[in-house]
């Protein structure tokens, strides 16, 4: 039986490039080579897009994560729409490169979270794995996230929406008499908790709001839910999703950060399964599909909660290409639950390939 050809790609031209390295390289390790013939297409952070033919060293410094990147390669790739098989071709001699079947986008941040990735390979016709281009658009902007998630009723912490036209305009004292103090700030369009601030004074809120501002035109200020507890819970699916049980993010430090996340081996610990009455973590499940659902999501996403002391749900974020990395949340919920890393990443590629057959029988002419 001919193996499917997975195109794993990865990197991309984002402050979260090095974390989707490192996603990348868990996810060749894992991957089931008695399914899978894997090709692996790396974005370096001009955009350039490479054909890594090596499996083995495709990356430099690959166990240090402040300094791992991308091994060049010297061979550009570019897409082409209108090729039947091969959809890839390297660009100095434009020869073809490899029938992939189907592609996972490791690719955290902008320009390949957000849906542009996601929009050129549904162009092209080629199966990728994950949210589609409004799933994926909606699950990364937080303002547009959190207004459906509000109209839809369900629960989370108060927030205000800024542009940078009003960035010299923003007034502390008067955001903190409806949102308190302190507050978080946060670029409307980033994760790994880039560019994230958090402010009690009008001086550090300027900061915050420079910093945000530094990787988003748009930006979120939140309300501080004080002594709440960080919960996470994974879903997997497509037209009936399906949730993990609930990890819990245990931190060693102010806020969850992306030093904390990535980089300060003691800056968080994750407890799988958190420890949370029954009827708490029900709750928290059901929450997470009906925010998967609102947000037209796909495949799989990762839905962070804030827990208050009175047992009180909110709702945070979501994530529609969650980590893959060694101490990443999403594989190691379903792990809990019995689904092995290798057998994770299977379902995944065949909920792409689903999706795809289905949407390729509706009709394009009448």
């Amino acid at each position: 039986m001919k193996k499917i050809n997975v195109g794993i790609l990865f990197g991309g031209k984002s402050a979260e490039h090095e974390v989707s390295l490192q996603s990348a390289k868990n996810i060749v390790e894992a991957i089931d080579r008695d399914r899978y013939d894997i090709t692996l297409i790396g974005i370096d952070k001009d955009g350039g897009w490479h054909y890594l033919a090596d499996a083995v060293r495709f990356l430099l410094n690959s166990g240090d994560p402040e300094h791992i990147a991308l091994q060049p390669s010297g061979k550009y790739l570019a897409v082409n729409p209108a090729g039947q098989g091969e959809k890839f071709f390297c660009v100095a001699d434009y020869s073809p490169q490899n029938n992939i079947d189907v592609i996972f986008p490791v690719l955290h941040g902008s320009f390949g979270e957000d849906g542009t990735v996601q929009g050129l390979l549904k162009l092209a016709g080629i199966p990728f794995v994950g949210a589609g281009v409004l799933g994926s658009a909606v699950g990364m902007d937080k303002d547009v996230m959190k207004r459906l998630w509000r109209d839809a009723g369900l629960p989370l912490a108060r927030f205000l929406v800024f542009h940078k036209r009003q960035e010299n305009e923003l007034d502390f004292a008067q955001i903190s008499r409806f949102l308190g103090s302190p507050v978080f700030v946060k670029p409307a369009n980033a994760g790994s908790s880039v560019g994230i601030g958090k402010a009690a004074s009008a001086a550090a809120f300027a900061a915050a709001a420079s910093e945000a501002f530094a990787f988003d035109n748009k930006i979120i200020v939140e309300e501080a839910i004080q002594g709440a507890r960080e919960l996470e819970c994974a879903v997997l699916g497509n037209e009936e999703p399906i949730a993990s049980g609930i990890g819990e993010i245990l931190l060693h430090a102010d806020f969850y950060s992306y030093r904390a996340k990535y980089l300060d081996k003691n800056g968080a610990e994750v407890k799988v399964p958190a420890d949370l009455p029954p009827a708490v973590a029900e709750q928290a499940r059901d929450l997470a599909l009906q925010a998967f659902r609102v947000v037209c999501c796909e495949g799989m996403a990762r839905v962070d909660f804030f827990l208050t002391k009175e047992n009180k749900i909110l709702l945070n974020e979501i994530n529609t290409i969650p980590g893959f990395t060694n101490i990443s949340m999403y594989p190691r919920l379903w792990r809990e639950q019995g689904l092995a890393y290798g057998e994770l990443i299977h379902r995944l590629i065949q909920l792409a390939l689903e999706r795809h057959a289905r949407e390729s029988r509706l009709k394009t002419s009448f």
